[in-house]
């Protein structure tokens, strides 16, 4: 087998798989033993394991037999048995590595091995999939091997109520979508009570197509948002004014980066219809912002393509997949600006309450792996961003599907033309064919050309992915034309006909080059699964997105200079290296894309944390009395070291805020004097005052109860938590959207992002500890007041917050008030000497 193998895989992957051969080795050497034992011995063999694992075994030690025990239980339920290379790529996906294997070798019968294995400590697996569809194909389907063996399984889906969701998370294996997943998790961070939450411990992930989750849709976080209050008429406003702009005259387009300009011609235009002086103005800025998301709505966005419109509104299509994209929404207004481009009513834009990245949450798992087709082109992302190596396995039989040079056209419609022409000769032979497109627009124009010359076919594209399984299932039968737009229904196997093979198997015509290397060699690999024969072929033109990015004007003005026929195709290797460079300098610019997002986030992430892991400590009602007096602490000391300065004597310390302070907000009203603190160092005055605070605390235990005043402050600090930490994200939002502009002034605009963050943190921080104080030692609760907790969610529009105190009682004093707006680096109107921001902004925040 090992001789086999070596003549199939290069050198260099060779030497990481020498060490799971021998594995792989051993359990084959198990099967006699293995098959020999009955149904409920094999059975038992998973209480077996669990037991020896509480003894001091490790999963790798339990790895031969029970991937033995795996591959007997599939064969006695699904009459399925693993090949040995099957093997192979369980062994990687168990050491955290991403499995590459190609179309048809049976990736989701290899992931019944790792996932048993790594559910045996009891703490949850997770397999992740692309839709909804496969999660509960997969469930249904190697599903049954794992009950068979004892084990729980569960199913993750949108349309879940919490208690399913949890009954489904305490499962032993669960199946579900990335962004189910990464929504749950968000959701959890927002509950109120520690019942509702859903998933357990973060422990094993095993991505199914991983490349398209962790890859693909890294760019987009997932993001759970409430409406905002904001006006939509500018969006309307803006958009007439963009109707009546000119190309070239009053804006200019950059295909490369994909943006539009106004010109000054433009912009007088656009002064004279809003009536402003100068658009440029900061008071302007917003109505500037409208016209330059109306123009890019208008310009860049194209529909059917981009996005489309139907019963739901404007709905974005995946770049990638080409599936509709329900629930997702532009940012920045774009949507919007959509929605009034197409005569749509204007939905008002929304607030975000809880966000994170694809990237950080997988990253949370103990142990992430991941099996795809096409992964060794994003090799490095996956090694730098997940600390994940990629496999490659070695194919069961030899691959023998034939890859033909590229046709290239001059122009696209020369190019739909031969491909079209393609189609009609080798569909005359019944041979079955796949055809990909980059949009929708592109596969409904093939459609109408294949309708004209009448020749049967179906079309799968994002508006009716709903039958894209069956679809893409048929696609390998004698006479078969299927255009797919991507990689639509990816993750479904496309087995040849009764007699396809002898007509040379399924054919692959791809219509247009990706700016990804990675999805073209997807379109490529649904040909010549398992051996199979199959061909494949790309039909480009000069005007394709890809080659108009990378100036292909030059080479097509040399064309029309030399009068070639645009009916004929230029090959070369030449061109098709020059595509491939300029498709692996996209995949650096999107890889540097999602390393900022990553980047960026990263910074909020470790906040994110902070702030969950706190939340979750007062869910669980973890140390709240300590945690209270904990804050008051900070909170004193921060007080009275604004107010104690070193360059003064004692004698000359202004003690007064320090007293309105701790009476206002720690006290009862008038329990300190000033004369209580003279004569006593800094020190004293601060344990002075925070024994005045845990002894009012204990009176007020005593007063309300313990179990109550417990209830209250888990209510108080949910509140003031969520709102700030909403505030916060949006704050922080607006700063990543201009922080880019620091790098004028020669700054590293990541740096920047990271310092004022954490000031914005830290500041935040001391506003929730005040906050959370002050309610906790100052409000009256009647003896028969129910404590009930809301969601914060539903007061989203209150940014700055409430205040607990009955209806009818006057609000306590503020210690210091300044009726005219003081600058963060104005001196203190204390009289301190020092500059506000680091004095009385740090020591009282007023709200």
């Amino acid at each position: 087998m090992l001789k086999l193998l070596k003549k199939v895989l290069p050198d260099s992957n060779e030497r990481e798989l020498k060490k799971y051969y021998k594995t792989a080795d051993r359990i084959e050497a198990l099967e006699p033993e293995i098959s020999a034992l009955s149904d409920e011995e094999l059975t038992g063999k998973t209480e077996e394991f669990r037991k020896r694992l509480t003894e001091g075994e490790t999963l790798d030690d339990l790895l031969p037999e029970a991937y033995a025990v795996v591959r007997e239980a599939a064969k006695r339920v699904l009459g399925m048995r693993h090949f040995y290379v099957q093997l192979v790529g369980g062994i990687a996906l168990h050491q955290g590595n991403i499995a590459e294997m190609k179309t048809g070798e049976g990736k989701t019968l290899v992931s019944t091995l790792p996932t048993y294995l790594n559910a045996l400590p009891g703490e949850g697996a997770h397999v992740v999939t692309v839709n909804d569809y496969l999660a509960r194909r997969d469930r249904e389907w190697m599903g049954q091997v794992f009950e068979f063996l004892g084990l729980k399984v569960g199913l993750n889906l949108p349309d879940m109520g919490p208690e399913e969701k949890r009954e489904a998370y305490q499962a032993d294996i669960t199946f579900g979508t990335n962004n189910e997943f990464g929504f749950d998790y968000l959701r959890d961070n927002m509950v109120l009570y520690p019942e509702q939450i859903t998933q357990r411990k973060l422990h094993f992930a095993l991505i199914d197509e991983v490349d398209s989750i962790l890859i693909d849709e890294a760019r987009t976080p997932l993001i759970i948002s409430g409406q905002a209050n904001k006006a939509t008429d500018l969006y309307y406003t803006a958009d007439k004014l963009v109707r009546r702009l000119k190309p070239e005259e009053d804006y200019t387009v950059d295909i490369k980066t994909k943006s539009v300009s106004l010109t000054e011609k433009g912009v007088d235009k656009a002064e004279a219809f809003t009536g402003v002086e100068n658009l440029f103005d900061a008071k302007n800025i917003t109505i500037n912002h409208h016209i330059q998301q109306a123009l890019k709505a208008h310009v860049i966005m194209k529909r059917d393509h981009d996005y489309v419109v139907n019963e739901d509104g404007v709905v974005i299509v995946d770049d990638f997949t080409g599936r509709l994209m329900h629930g997702r929404r532009y940012s920045d207004g774009l949507h919007q600006a959509i929605e009034a481009k197409e005569g749509l009513q204007v939905q008002r834009e929304s607030m975000t309450l809880a966000t994170i990245t694809l990237q950080n949450y997988f990253r949370m798992y103990d142990k992430l792996a991941g099996m795809t087709g096409t992964a060794k082109t994003e090799e490095e992302e996956f090694r730098k961003i997940y600390g994940m190596n990629v496999i490659q396995i070695p194919t069961h039989r030899p691959m023998i599907r034939k890859d033909h040079t590229d046709q290239l056209y001059k122009t696209e419609e020369a190019k739909f033309r031969a491909v079209v022409e393609e189609i009609a000769n080798r569909h005359a032979t019944g041979q079955p064919m796949l055809v990909g497109t980059v949009s929708i627009e592109k596969s409904e124009k093939l459609s109408k050309m294949l309708k004209k010359r009448g020749i049967p076919h179906q079309v799968l594209n994002a508006k009716n992915h709903a039958k894209e399984a069956e679809i893409i299932a048929e696609a390998g039968q004698r006479g078969a034309v299927t255009i797919a737009t991507n990689m639509a229904g990816r993750g479904t196997d496309i087995v040849l006909g009764e007699g396809v093979a002898e007509l040379g198997g399924l054919h692959v015509i791809g219509t247009e080059r990706h700016e990804s290397r990675r999805i073209d060699n997807q379109l490529r690999g649904r040909s010549g699964r398992q051996g199979d024969p199959g061909s494949s072929q790309f039909y480009l033109s000069f005007e394709d997105d890809l080659m108009r990015r990378f100036g292909s004007e030059r080479i097509q003005g040399m064309m029309d200079s030399l009068g070639m026929d645009e009916d004929i195709p230029i090959e070369g290797k030449m061109f098709t290296r020059a595509v491939a460079n300029s498709q692996k300098r996209v995949e650096g610019n999107n890889f540097d894309a999602r390393r900022w997002v990553l980047q960026y986030d990263d910074v909020l992430n470790q906040q994110r944390d902070i702030i969950y892991k706190q939340r979750r400590e007062v869910l669980n009602g973890e140390n709240l009395r300590d945690a209270i007096l904990n804050m008051g602490k900070e909170l004193i000391t921060r007080v009275v070291e604004a107010h104690t300065s070193d360059d003064d004597i004692p004698e000359e310390w202004d003690l007064e805020p320090v007293v309105e302070f701790a009476n206002s907000s720690l006290l009862r009203d008038g329990e300190l004097e000033e004369e209580d603190l003279e004569g006593m160092e800094r020190e004293e005055i601060i344990d002075f005052l925070y024994d005045k605070l845990v002894k009012y605390y204990e009176e007020r235990e005593k007063e309300i109860g313990a179990e109550r005043l417990e209830e209250f402050i888990k209510v108080v600090t949910l509140r003031t938590v969520d709102r700030k930490w909403m505030d916060h994200i949006d704050a922080m939002d607006q700063l990543r959207q201009g922080i880019h502009l620091r790098a004028y002034g020669q700054t590293d605009p990541l740096r920047e992002y990271q310092f004022e963050g954490f000031e914005m943190f830290q500041q935040m921080v001391e506003e929730i500890q005040e906050e959370l104080v002050r309610y906790v030692m100052k409000s009256e609760l009647a003896d028969d007041e129910e404590i009930e907790r809301e969601e914060v969610a539903t007061h989203q529009t209150a940014s700055s917050g409430g205040s607990p105190h009955e209806e009818g009682e006057k609000p306590k004093r503020q210690p210091i008030r300044n009726t005219d707006k003081v600058g963060r680096n104005d001196p203190c109107p204390c009289g301190s000497g020092k500059k506000y921001k680091q004095c009385c902004a740090r020591a009282v925040h007023t709200g």
